[in-house]
């Protein structure tokens, strides 16, 4: 982060001292999140919240976020204020398509560092969905979206965002839907293929994670002994189920955030 001397916070106004700060945030992300490059291209048309289509026919979606806008138009509304008509880059770990064609990337304008979703996410316009395998990325994301919450910025403007774990028709009532729920973690059980993180003692009714077996390695990968969430708050984003009390599966080690011990 570049240092800003006293002289200079004094013949700077406050515009400028923020864009300076807003520079090193920049190359703060810059060097965090570095995936190799992709292409380029023009953006011709916008499809949803997170997905456009280029001038060459290539469908891109935006990697690593679930828009937040609550009606489709505001979601395109958002995506369109940045990158419509524009020229972009793309940098991801893997380029090849998804089941629907599309080309999942992080997407960078002309002359930024920064990629278009940690904007989005930094206006409140996007929740962080940790769908990549780059860490350092979903760090980074996580702290722009830490930023807006903190400012109340976009969809962080109201108090609801994040349910309640104790509050289980609260988070039914978002079956099918992009999620973030916190709370205490009051039991960790193993039950055939498995993991649930029970946040109440009524498992058929109130809310819990499931960790399939097959994703138990990432866990141990990145040190987290899943017993060790006894007792601790965590939070955890996904898309709610009902089974028939509600439910968020993990499937990536991302979805969950420790807040705090006993």
């Amino acid at each position: 982060m570049p240092v800003i001397s006293r002289r200079q916070r004094a013949r700077c106004p406050a515009v400028c001292l923020c864009l300076l700060l807003a520079a090193a945030a920049q190359s703060a992300f810059a060097a965090a999140c570095a995936p190799p490059p992709q292409g380029e291209g023009r953006v011709a048309e916008i499809i949803d919240g997170r997905s456009f289509r280029l001038t060459d026919g290539r469908e891109i979606r935006l990697a690593g976020i679930e828009p937040a806008g609550i009606t489709k138009a505001e979601r395109v509304n958002a995506l369109s204020a940045l990158v419509a008509g524009r020229d972009v880059s793309l940098r991801g770990d893997d380029d090849a398509p998804d089941r629907y064609g599309r080309q999942t990337a992080f997407v960078f304008l002309a002359a930024s560092e920064v990629p278009v979703q940690a904007q989005l996410v930094s206006q409140g316009q996007a929740l962080v969905l940790p769908d990549i395998e780059n860490r350092d990325c979903v760090a980074a994301l996580m702290a722009a979206e830490a930023e807006a919450r903190a400012a109340k910025r976009g969809t962080w403007s109201v108090n609801d965002v994040i349910k309640n774990a104790e509050s289980a028709d609260d988070i039914l009532a978002g079956v099918g839907h992009f999620t973030v729920v916190e709370g205490k973690v009051l039991s960790v059980r193993q039950s055939g293929a498995t993991t649930y993180l029970n946040f109440g003692r009524h498992w058929t009714q109130d809310f819990a994670a499931t960790i399939p077996r097959r994703v138990l390695p990432a866990f141990a990968a990145a040190g987290i002994t899943l017993k060790s969430l006894e007792n601790r708050r965590i939070r955890i984003r996904g898309w709610v189920e009902a089974r028939p009390g509600p439910r968020i599966e993990v499937i990536r080690v991302g979805q969950i955030e420790v807040l705090g011990g006993n």
